[in-house]
């Protein structure tokens, strides 16, 4: 491998991958990044803003789909490394529009593939969702399950991991897969859970939890999976898949509650509504394949605590989010 680590991460100025750019230079000395991101609802320039001026730091905005602009971003900075966080995420979204899911998820993973063979990437992480197995009741998935998605988002998830397994096996792509629960922290889009309702109880306003607010999600500290990601990219096997989780599992409810309780708010803002269709009733993973490699949750462990700090960060950069929710 090249002596300087050269890194393409698509998708980051959105809420992961902003914050696996941070973690990359904050670790690493010997390393450029460059951000290639269309800059869609969801893609924020204010989520690396003070890191825009880091010499190891560019920026381009493009689109994945976008095979010419890709291969000359990958030729003009030498990249080695690519890690595609590029994605549309929201299960509501793609159950009322499902074709630019399709489009991005599915087509703009291929043209990345496409590139990394022609200009012979050597690491190529797909970041994926534990969405992509579907529903368990009871247990946790592991890596060599079947896939079982829902919902035309987890769907396209599904349909990429397919498609770079299968580059692994035809063209010996160095490729891996991760595959995280839920993740929570500072700079994500307030529609998902956690800042949705931090950012409407904030205001008073009613906090929509669909059907009986039963469902179970497994939390993950955005750190935690930045941390997990790299070490996929340093120490992971080229066509393997990694599961990343934190065994803290919380359901809807629990966790509305708590942020309720955080910011001082009367139960009252509850407001139970019609369950979305497909709504899986709880997602759960075996990390034990990545533990192997040296990794394991810290942050997520301590969770009401990691939650509470979140839910303040939000109050205390409220410039940051008011400008997203008054769209």
């Amino acid at each position: 491998m090249s002596s300087l680590t050269q890194i393409l991460v698509t998708g980051g100025a959105g809420f992961i991958g902003s914050n696996f750019i941070h973690y990359l230079l904050k670790e690493y000395d010997d390393i450029k990044v460059v951000n290639f991101d269309k800059l869609t609802y969801a893609g924020n320039l204010d989520n690396i803003k003070d890191i825009e001026d880091d010499t190891r730091y560019t920026f381009v905005k493009g689109d994945i789909c976008d095979a010419t602009l890709v291969e000359k971003v990958i030729k003009k900075e030498g990249i080695n490394h690519i890690v595609n966080f590029a994605a549309e995420s929201h299960v509501d979204r793609s159950i009322t529009g499902p074709e630019v899911f399709i489009k991005t998820d599915v087509i703009g993973s291929f043209t990345l593939l496409e590139s990394c063979r022609k200009y012979n990437v050597e690491r190529y992480i797909q970041i994926s969702t534990d969405e992509v197995y579907g529903s368990i009741d009871q247990g946790s998935f592991k890596e060599t399950d079947n896939l079982n998605p829902s919902s035309p988002y987890s769907a396209s998830k599904a349909s990429a991991d397919l498609l770079v397994n299968a580059y692994y096996t035809t063209y010996h792509l160095p490729v891996m897969i991760t595959r995280s629960s839920n993740n929570f922290g500072p700079y994500q889009y307030p529609e998902k859970l956690i800042p949705f309702f931090i950012t409407r109880a904030f205001h008073d306003q009613h906090l929509p939890v669909y059907g009986d607010g039963l469902n179970v999600r497994d939390w993950l500290y955005v750190e935690d999976n930045c941390r997990a990601i790299d070490t996929v990219r340093t120490k992971g096997r080229p066509g393997e898949i990694y599961n990343i989780g934190a065994d803290n599992e919380h359901s809807n409810i629990e966790i509305t509650r708590i942020i309720l309780e955080e910011l001082h708010k009367p139960p009252s803002l509850i407001q139970y509504v019609t369950d979305r269709p497909g709504h899986d009733r709880r997602y759960s993973i075996s990390s034990e394949k990545i533990v192997k490699l040296g990794w394991k949750p810290t942050q997520s462990k301590d969770f009401i605590n990691t939650l509470k700090t979140t839910i303040h960060w939000y109050i205390s950069n409220e410039q940051w989010w008011k400008k997203l929710v008054d769209k």
